[in-house]
């Protein structure tokens, strides 16, 4: 091998070995990670086993596990079997760990029963995000996106599912019968083996449709009239991006927009985002630690109380309103083309006439009133308005916070791009990290902690890009003073 780099003959005995910290730069990501870690207090936080017990056998520091799982999701390896693996023979753990190497189960149990310290570390860091100014410009892009859960399409059921699948089951134990009664007359006494394969199958058929049965019963039961048998939590929803849908969860994130960092989260198991607004944007500046906040998001969280409750407590909601009048598809005025007329609480209508206000009533807990005018049956252009005897307004008792937002809207046209830069390559990064299976584990409290994980370690990569390693370590160096 001349002329070639050679390496080391793997028998030879050193007189002097390295030590490990040799091994790692001081520019390491994993110096970081030991860093922040060591900064913590754990017991505060929350997390157990944080003072050893006098008897038994010793167990492992929570420190300790904290940094492996650390470590763990901020290089993609989020298996508590593959963290064992890497103890045994990644470097950087062992230099992390003191070439400690705990088995799988141990490292499992540490982050299912450690989920309200996990999520505390996760505040952690991003308080410190906000000591190192890095929310300056107090605005939040709020999104949500589908997770799949280990659950599978085919082990989660609604009423539709079952009826399909029941519908299927009778069609092929049909199908079988007629084959059986085929056989028997054409050719009595012959094919037995044949025979038999088919009336187990018929067997087999009729357990599972009694099985149905017993799955409709259950889901009777059940609230939202579905039930996962893999994890009983999670849900089927609907995915716009690709049409279709899918089990799992629905993550919601609060993004900063001018660092992209993850300042609030939280895993449902509810398939839309209209409730989820006012809460997301308040977790948000409490986390921010500001008075006032700016919070963007899409259609998807328009819902009128939501926003109210933004603006009563500070919050600036930046929502675009939703496209489901037929009206203007059919070429018809609608509701954006009457002028409300405040002093007076009349709309004028494209024909100068007032619509005045005829009574209230209440829907879904909200105060409508509804306003029409007298002149609409002699309108001359009443078929470009309404095809009814009358054109009627309806205006919410608070319809005066929406129409601010919307004002508001019209003044930043590229509100809606900034939320898209800024939250959507979150979720793409996310699910980049995760790979095609998402979640690993199972139940919803459990869920949360594996994505405070995930958020913890996303966050950790920002900061040292934005700052760099020897800044990072600085700042976290001084976290406890």
């Amino acid at each position: 091998m001349a002329r070639f780099i050679e390496g080391q003959d793997r028998h030879q005995i050193t007189l002097l070995p390295e030590s490990l910290d040799d091994f790692i730069a001081e520019d390491n990501a994993v110096r970081v990670v030991d860093a922040f870690v060591n900064e913590l207090d754990l017991a505060e936080l929350g997390f157990e086993g944080v003072q050893a017990a006098e008897t038994g056998r010793p167990s492992y520091h929570p420190t300790v596990l904290l940094k492996i799982y650390v470590y763990g999701y901020l290089n993609r390896v989020q298996s508590s079997r593959r963290l064992e693996r890497e103890c045994q023979r990644n470097l950087e753990l062992m230099w992390l760990t003191g070439r400690l190497a705990p088995d799988f189960k141990t490292i499992a149990d540490f982050r299912r029963d450690n989920g309200k310290g996990i999520r505390g570390a996760c505040r952690r860091f991003v308080e410190l995000c906000g000591t190192l100014k890095l929310f300056s410009q107090a605005a939040v892009a709020i999104d949500g996106s589908k997770f799949k859960a280990v659950n599978s399409r085919d082990r989660n059921f609604t009423p539709a599912k079952i009826e399909k699948r029941k519908q299927q089951i009778e069609e092929s134990i049909q199908r079988y019968l007629d084959a059986l009664e085929s056989a028997d007359r054409t050719h009595p006494g012959e094919f037995v083996a044949k025979t038999d394969r088919l009336k187990d199958k018929i067997k087999t058929l009729r357990e599972q449709m009694r099985r149905m049965d017993g799955l409709k019963q259950q889901l009777d039961q059940q609230p939202d009239k579905q039930i996962s048998l893999t994890d009983p939590d999670s849900r089927s929803m609907m995915s716009q991006a690709k049409g279709t849908g899918v089990v799992g969860y629905n993550v919601q994130v609060a993004v900063d927009t001018k660092h992209h960092l993850v300042v609030a989260h939280e895993v449902t198991n509810v398939g839309s985002d209209r409730a989820q607004l006012t809460k997301m944007a308040q977790a948000a500046r409490d986390a921010m630690d500001k008075p006032r906040l700016r919070a963007y998001a899409d259609r998807g969280y328009f819902n009128a109380p939501q926003i109210k409750g933004c603006a009563d407590v500070g919050i600036v909601p930046f929502v675009p309103k939703p496209m489901t009048s037929n009206a203007k598809s059919d070429g018809r005025f609608d509701k954006r083309d009457f002028i409300y007329i405040a002093k007076d609480d009349e709309y004028q209508c494209p024909a100068g006439q007032r619509a005045i206000h005829r009574f209230t009533s209440e829907e879904n807990g909200l105060k409508i009133r509804r306003y029409w005018s007298s002149a609409c049956p002699q309108c001359p252009i009443k078929a470009q308005c309404t095809p009814s005897d009358n054109r009627r307004i309806s205006r919410w008792e608070h319809e005066a916070v929406l129409q601010a937002m919307q004002r508001r809207l019209d003044q930043q046209p590229e509100a809606m791009t900034l939320r898209r830069c800024t939250v959507e390559h979150v979720f793409g990064t996310l699910k980049h990290w995760m790979g095609s299976t998402h979640f690993l584990t199972r139940r919803l409290v459990n869920v949360g902690t594996e994505m405070s994980l995930h958020v913890l370690a996303y966050n950790l990569k920002r900061v040292i890009n934005i700052l760099g390693i020897a800044r990072t370590m600085k700042a976290v160096s001084s976290m406890g003073t």
